[in-house]
């Protein structure tokens, strides 16, 4: 029986194979087949982006998700633009400190995309 992995990003289990990639449509990363059976390299310390691209202080980033914030009823839109974030210690997954006009948040760098 051949069993698709979860996704090396979200670790969610809901991925699917489309021609030589297995796609999560969680979070939107695609990864080649080959490379499934590698360990993903998260011991490099660098927060990467739904993209892969490499974020630093300062940056600016697009949400590519509606998040519930979770104790409220707000609603982070996808496509709102987050200005100037600040990298955080990566506490349960929360890598990037960030201010919106619903206040601060810390949100999960496979949810943004760098502007």
């Amino acid at each position: 029986m051949n069993t698709i992995p979860a996704c090396p990003q979200c670790t969610m289990e809901n991925t699917y194979q489309d021609g030589d990639n297995y796609v999560c449509p969680d979070c939107g990363h695609e990864w080649l087949i080959a490379s499934a059976s590698e360990e993903p390299a998260e011991s490099d310390g660098i927060v990467r982006d739904s993209n892969g691209n490499p974020l630093a202080d300062g940056d600016s980033v697009i949400l590519i998700k509606d998040l519930k914030v979770k104790g409220s009823s707000t609603v982070l839109k996808k496509g709102t633009k987050v200005k100037s974030i600040r990298l955080g210690n990566g506490t349960d997954g929360h890598e990037v400190d960030c201010r919106l006009e619903n206040g601060s948040f810390m949100l999960k760098a496979i949810f943004l995309k760098k502007a």
